[in-house]
């Protein structure tokens, strides 16, 4: 099977069903004939920016990245998401520390964003700081840049 092919079924697993494990996704794509190694799951889940959200049931499951603006780029997601190496905060402003030369494409990542709750961005060398609108927004925020990341 190629990979695209493998890619479009493991959208279309995830969007009709609760997957919550490698393991799963693996088992129902074996199940539907397809042969695949939990290694090759993994790299597909990482090329198509797959990420673990809360459902409504209170699991963990795997759900495509959906960006709040359409226009920016898997690129520019899979960018953010290899450079970013923690994510913290403290009153309304979150640091997000990087790669070494590579807060400025991580910026340019969260400016395409466009989150209203951000006032705006300044980066460093390897540093990025995010200054909100409110503290009380800071969770939210970090819980959505932590989907692209995870």
């Amino acid at each position: 099977m190629s990979r695209k092919i493998r890619q479009a079924k493991i959208k279309e697993i995830i969007t009709n069903f609760p997957v919550e494990t490698q393991e799963e996704l693996c088992a129902k794509l074996k199940a539907d004939g397809h042969m695949v190694t939990q290694a090759t799951i993994s790299r597909d889940i990482k090329e198509l920016a797959l990420s673990k959200t809360l459902s409504s049931s209170g699991k963990y499951i795997y759900q495509e990245y959906q960006s709040e603006d359409k226009r920016i780029s898997q690129k520019v997601l899979t960018m953010f998401k290899e450079a970013v190496i923690s994510i913290k905060h403290s009153g309304n402003i979150i640091v997000i520390k990087t790669l070494p030369a590579s807060a400025q494409a991580a910026a340019m990542a969260v400016d395409k964003l466009h989150y209203h709750e951000i006032l705006g961005c300044v980066a460093g060398d390897d540093t990025l700081f995010l200054v909100l609108d409110g503290a009380e927004k800071v969770k939210s925020v970090i819980e959505r840049l932590s989907q692209i990341i995870y």
